[in-house]
């Protein structure tokens, strides 16, 4: 099974990409193969990483794909396993195997399923109080990781091209810094702000990969 929202985020991703690299015409259809075939969580961990080997030009989406076949997984792959399989010691071996996988692009896309099903209009505020809870002690690590974010979130009450100074400036270490201009953009929109993508593109650190990102966004909206 595809999550409607994966298959066109998918798409949209690869469209975005296509306008700054070439992508492959067989991409969406090799990507659907994955999300479609009847194996285990890893097997498919493999078969998507085989499309990035064979088609390195996509290397920079690798990880944020990845995101969206746990996504999927999460939605429609996980409806096929006995109910409490994500509690089970074969999930817990899975998610210990794939720790050094995927990107904070994961947390941000199940924030944005939790508010569809919730009917909870989205905002960073919400996000990062209410979904991350990056104020709660036993929540440090996610504190630690989007510190930078608390530290800059008045940016999305300004331009693309103030957050994209903030972007760069973030140490190369952070583990939102690839994240960062896609994100706050996508919030700044949802809180009222321009959708100007002339000027989103105009100001982005890496055309390529942000208006990638901000078109998975845009799907899960």
């Amino acid at each position: 099974m595809i999550d409607p929202k994966v298959h066109a985020a998918i798409r949209a991703a690869l469209n975005a990409f296509n306008q700054y690299n070439p992508v492959e015409a067989t991409a969406p259809a090799r990507f659907d193969d994955v999300l479609l075939a009847d194996k285990d969580f890893l097997s498919k961990v493999d078969e998507l990483d085989a499309i990035f080997n064979d088609m390195p030009q996509l290397e920079p989406l690798r990880e944020v794909f990845f995101d969206l076949l746990m996504i999927n997984f999460f939605s429609a792959d996980v409806k096929k396993l006995e109910e409490d399989y994500l509690e089970t010691e074969e999930w817990e071996e899975i998610e210990e195997q794939t720790l050094d996988r995927g990107t904070e692009l994961l947390n941000l896309l199940l924030y944005l399923n939790e508010c569809r099903d919730e009917e909870i209009e989205p905002s960073l505020e919400d996000y990062l109080r209410e979904f991350l809870l990056v104020d709660e002690d036993e929540f440090q690590d996610e504190y630690r990781i989007y510190e930078p974010v608390i530290a800059n979130q008045i940016v999305i009450e300004s331009t693309p091209s103030e957050i994209a100074r903030v972007a760069i400036t973030l140490p190369e270490d952070s583990e939102i810094k690839g994240l960062f201009y896609p994100m706050m953009n996508f919030f700044q929109q949802l809180d009222g702000g321009a959708d100007n993508k002339k000027e989103f593109l105009a100001n982005a650190p890496d055309p390529a990969f942000d208006s990638a990102v901000y078109a998975i966004l845009e799907s899960f909206k």
